[in-house]
């Protein structure tokens, strides 16, 4: 006995079962479309994510190189405090107004805004603080600039 060759029934293979696949090229046609939006999605998000990175790296260096023109002390050993919140560029960077271990001496706080241009950024003003003190509102002293209008001392 020969086997009988397949017979074509116009719109599927012979050598697939009859029953129909769900879906089908209109299917596949969204999903990949969906798929490629996703994707582009993730990678503007990523690279949104790494410019504001970088952008946020270039101005905590041009911070400390401002607190070192501003106080003219060639210290390394700063801190700078960011506004954690994203909504402004402005951040207090703190350091010695002596040489000696950080904040074992009085310290200069200057709150710094602006774009970075030429390497620094603007000072729009400061603060003293105690040795050994944090950079908590009771601490502060001698505010000078918009600190001093805005009462950012006591």
């Amino acid at each position: 006995m020969s086997a009988r060759p397949p017979t074509y029934v116009q719109g599927r293979s012979p050598w697939r079962s009859s029953a129909r696949r769900p879906g089908g090229p209109q299917l596949w046609l969204v999903e990949s479309v969906v798929l490629v939006l996703v994707g582009l999605l993730i990678a503007t998000a990523t690279g949104n994510d790494l410019s504001r990175q970088i952008h946020t790296n270039h101005r905590l260096s041009a911070d400390m190189s401002t607190w070192r023109a501003y106080a003219h002390r060639d210290f390394h050993s700063l801190s700078v405090s960011q506004d954690i919140s994203g909504l402004t560029t402005n951040e207090i960077v703190c350091g010695n107004t002596t040489p000696g271990l950080p904040k074992e001496r009085v310290q200069l706080c200057l709150l710094v805004k602006g774009p970075v241009r030429n390497g620094t950024r603007s000072v729009a003003g400061g603060w003293y603080l105690p040795a050994r003190a944090e950079d908590e509102h009771r601490y502060r002293y001698a505010c000078f600039g918009a600190p001093a209008y805005e009462g950012r001392c006591p």
